[in-house]
């Protein structure tokens, strides 16, 4: 079963410094089929412009996955961690029992990401951050970001049952990932056009996935494709 949710059915509110585009039910955008995908809970698609961002404020426990697709995002928090991840790399706060941070762009063009929410395993762990460089000219197929799975040892760890996969695709070609028995995805790409198992879908559309084993996704254009494996 593939379900396409195109961008324009996406809830959202435009605040001029933040464009933000909900996939799931956030903030002032409420919709009871769209709350969660699995343990998936939130996809943002955040537009921040230069020299502004989210000041410090709390989480706890919530494994949050930041995706940059263009720009770069600098995080502080109340653990001593700085750092600033750049376009293609990826950041995870484990919140745990509670953790206070804040990000920004501090470049001089806008700044889009991808923020995800992945619901932990477990409550009440103790809260963390890191961040990785995965260069997308070194992408070949679908390459492991993040993960709470048993063998992903080159990627960012989360503790949650799900995995963090992101491919760039040149027009024409195509990649295959596969999914364990129960398992659900949600795919977004970033840029260009797809097909998945025949699908077809735009750059920020949606496809939430549930009862395929294999997925075959044909990029149309030049496209960044980002994919969570889920509970």
């Amino acid at each position: 079963m593939l379900e396409l949710r195109p961008f324009t059915s996406l809830g959202g509110a435009n605040h001029g410094w933040l464009d933000a585009h909900h996939h799931f039910s956030f903030a002032e955008y409420y919709d009871p089929t769209r709350m969660n995908w699995g343990n998936l809970r939130v996809w943002n698609d955040d537009v921040i412009a230069p020299g502004t961002g989210f000041p410090r404020h709390p989480h706890r426990d919530m494994e949050i996955i930041t995706y940059v697709r263009e720009g770069a995002i600098s995080h502080e928090d109340n653990l001593g961690n700085k750092g600033r991840t750049e376009a293609g790399d990826v950041q995870v706060m484990s919140a745990g029992t509670g953790i206070t941070h804040s990000e920004y762009n501090l470049e001089s063009t806008a700044t889009r990401i991808f923020q995800i929410w992945i619901i932990p395993n477990e409550a009440g762990s103790a809260p963390s951050w890191g961040a990785k460089p995965f260069p997308k000219g070194q992408r070949e197929g679908f390459v492991t970001l993040a993960s709470g799975k048993a063998g992903d040892d080159q990627s960012l760890r989360i503790r949650a049952d799900a995995r963090l996969v992101a491919a760039n695709l040149k027009a024409g070609e195509s990649a295959e990932y596969a999914l364990d028995n129960g398992r659900r995805a949600y795919l977004v790409p970033a840029t260009g056009v797809i097909e998945v198992n025949g699908l077809r879908a735009e750059a920020r559309d949606g496809v939430a996935v549930a009862e395929e084993r294999v997925l075959r996704v044909t990029a149309i254009e030049d496209s960044e494709i980002v994919l969570v494996d889920l509970a």
